[in-house]
């Protein structure tokens, strides 16, 4: 009678490496942080307005730019950009990278920030947009604009399944074919927020990186205190606007 021999299974233990990386962006950068007035109706729910709100004006450009940022407390930016959102552009990009799914991105790689700092001088941009209604109404949105930005971020991911070079090759990917912030390169309509990466060792980069973080945490609170406009068109409209509120007033 053959006698059973017994085999053991050998586990070996998932370990957590962590890299810092620095974004350079390539394109502009759109921020789309939901406005305190929004999140109240969505809690509170949309109340009947009363007379004198129906006789205001329908936007507040100067107010819905400083909503739309994403504020860190203290640190060396005041702009901060959720870490969720760079996470959710690297697992998009597995689509596009061969030997990797966006399962496994989303369950591998880990930001401990809540949110990443970003440099850069935000200014007060209006576009024309479509809303989401059945008609696809038009209306003028107002978004903090980086005409240039930049930013750290810290990625933990599981080892040995992952290496340093994946991580770092699928954030390049990321910055390529997403992109991070509204009208985004993912989106497929708009080309913004896409960035390039780079390690410690900037290299090329050294000379941008030094200049657009400059622009930190005083020149951004200034910029939010008294914006600048991008560009002419938005200044037009604000001059419009400007006539109005003195012809209201009067």
């Amino acid at each position: 009678m053959a006698s059973k021999t017994e085999t053991s299974l050998h586990i070996d233990t998932l370990k957590q490496g962590r890299i810092n990386l620095r974004i350079i962006g390539t394109k502009p950068l759109y921020f789309n942080a939901m406005s305190a007035k929004t999140k109240r109706t969505l809690l509170l729910g949309g109340g009947r307005k009363t007379a004198a709100e129906k006789r205001e004006l329908k936007h507040d450009p100067e107010q819905e730019f400083r909503d739309s940022i994403y504020r860190l407390p203290y640190g060396r930016t005041l702009l901060g950009f959720p870490a969720p959102g760079v996470k959710g552009a690297m697992a998009t990009a597995a689509l596009e990278t061969p030997g990797v799914t966006k399962t496994s991105v989303q369950r591998l790689i880990f930001l401990p920030q809540d949110k990443i700092s970003v440099w850069g001088k935000p200014m007060l941009k209006c576009d024309v947009v479509r809303s989401a209604d059945m008609a696809r109404t038009p209306d003028i949105r107002t978004r903090a604009y980086l005409p240039r930005w930049c930013a750290e971020v810290q990625i933990a991911f599981v080892t040995p399944t992952l290496s340093l070079h994946s991580v770092v090759s699928l954030l390049a990917n990321a910055g390529v074919v997403c992109g991070i912030g509204d009208f985004r390169q993912e989106k497929g309509k708009g080309s913004f927020g896409t960035f390039a990466v780079a390690g410690e060792d900037l290299g090329d980069w050294q000379g941008v990186w030094d200049e657009i973080t400059a622009e930190d945490r005083a020149i951004q609170e200034a910029a939010m205190a008294i914006p600048e406009f991008a560009d002419q068109e938005t200044a037009d409209l604000m001059a419009m606007l400007g006539e109005e509120r003195a012809r209201r007033s009067a």
